[in-house]
């Protein structure tokens, strides 16, 4: 078990995604520059204040690589600490540094924030040496008279408690983080499912027309020409091919689920979604425009995402009295917007499961089209959709 444990996590990869350098990393390293010159020159009785200064200022570079570089930079940190501490031990000096060096504590976290498996245990080994060094508290004994007794056990377990802290809430957001995307990833898979589903529904019902007029065209063929006949029977045959190939194409999708050969909820269906007046909050809905020949897919994707978002309001919107839904259909493309006036910043666009806005953006995103959603300036929510009327990704 240990070591499987151990297998794992040196073979765990980076952290996907770290952020970029900002402003805000360059205003951290300016703030610790300002603290170290202060301390330094402030602070009375300090071992080595020139040296001790500029071991900080040497240290501070490497907060600007933590994330895309966090084993150099927890390496560069920690190394240049114990051999600072080493020299010390060797020359008799007591050093302590500054106390603006907590600083580097941000290495430790980033390192296992984002390090890989690897780059974690190799930074994990050269963090402990200066961590065993400062457990010398008689300067003069080592190296060559120092004992066991020498050494302060409670500095040591001191020093690794804190370095271990920061590395432990490194690894609790890295999985965290994991995890999430790991959601996402799921809603994302799922709705590709549910929209594989509602495409194979449609192509079964209009193919499943296709082939009984084909049947019943061979009936009742005036004449009984060889040429009709020949046509309707490559009509039936293509068809019922065409049927087949896509059940077992999408089949595992579907769980053992039979297909449900009814036409899937379409446009026209939002109609459905609006309540009476006295209902909260009460349902608004507006179709605007060509609305007419979309692609199923186009069609479903309009129902689903505006049923998605009403939904949304309904739970989560606090004090919202009216949701207003409106479908626009122009030449290339068809909007949806659904605005409901709850009040503000209190609305959770999320779904129960957290991924509710990631599966309909997830829905457009396939079609070729975008989602947005976020809070109105002074009050409520709004999720505007806009997808091409070809349905083309």
């Amino acid at each position: 078990m240990l070591r499987d444990g151990v297998r794992s996590l040196w073979a765990e990869p980076r952290a996907p995604g770290p952020p970029a350098r900002v402003w805000r990393d360059w205003a951290l390293v300016a703030v610790a520059v300002a603290v170290m010159v202060l301390e330094g020159v402030l602070v009375q009785d300090l071992v080595w204040r020139l040296g001790s200064v500029a071991v900080g200022l040497a240290l501070l570079p490497a907060l600007l690589w933590r994330r895309s570089h966090p084993l150099a930079a927890a390496v560069f940190a920690f190394g240049l600490i114990g051999v600072v501490d080493l020299a010390s031990l060797l020359a008799g000096v007591a050093w302590q540094g500054l106390s603006a060096y907590v600083v580097v504590l941000l290495l430790p976290y980033a390192l296992f924030r984002w390090g890989a498996g690897r780059e974690i245990v190799i930074g994990a080994a050269v963090m402990a040496v200066p961590t065993l060094l400062s457990g010398f508290d008689e300067p003069a004994d080592f190296p060559i008279h120092a004992q066991i007794g020498d050494v302060a056990a409670e500095n040591i377990v001191l020093g690794a408690l804190v370095l271990l802290t920061a590395g432990a809430v490194g690894a609790a957001v890295r999985y965290a983080d994991k995890d999430r995307r790991r959601g996402m990833d799921q809603v994302k898979l799922l709705e590709r499912e549910q929209l594989a589903r509602e495409l194979h529904d449609t192509v079964a019902h209009h193919v499943s027309a296709i082939v009984i007029r084909a049947q019943a065209g061979r009936v009742v063929a005036p004449t009984d020409p060889d040429a009709a006949l020949d046509a309707l029977a490559v009509i039936e045959q293509e068809a019922s091919r065409t049927l087949a190939e896509m059940r077992a194409m999408v089949g595992a999708l579907r769980h053992g689920e039979e297909a449900d050969l009814a036409p899937q909820r379409g446009v026209v269906d939002i109609e459905g979604l609006a309540t009476d007046a006295g209902d909260r909050p009460h349902v608004e809905v507006h179709l605007v425009g060509d609305l007419e020949r979309l692609p199923p897919s186009v069609d479903a994707a309009i129902y689903r995402l505006a049923q998605e978002a009403v939904t949304n309001a309904a739970r989560h919107a606090r004090n919202a009295t009216c949701v207003t839904v409106a479908v626009y259909g122009e030449d290339d493309f068809v909007r949806l917007t659904v605005r409901d006036d709850g009040d503000p910043a209190s609305f959770d666009p999320r779904s129960p499961s957290g991924f509710g806005l990631v599966g309909m953006a997830e829905r457009a995103k396939l079609l070729g089209g975008t989602l947005d959603a976020g809070p109105d300036r002074e009050r409520g929510w709004t999720v505007a959709a806009v997808l091409p009327r070809g349905g083309r990704p």
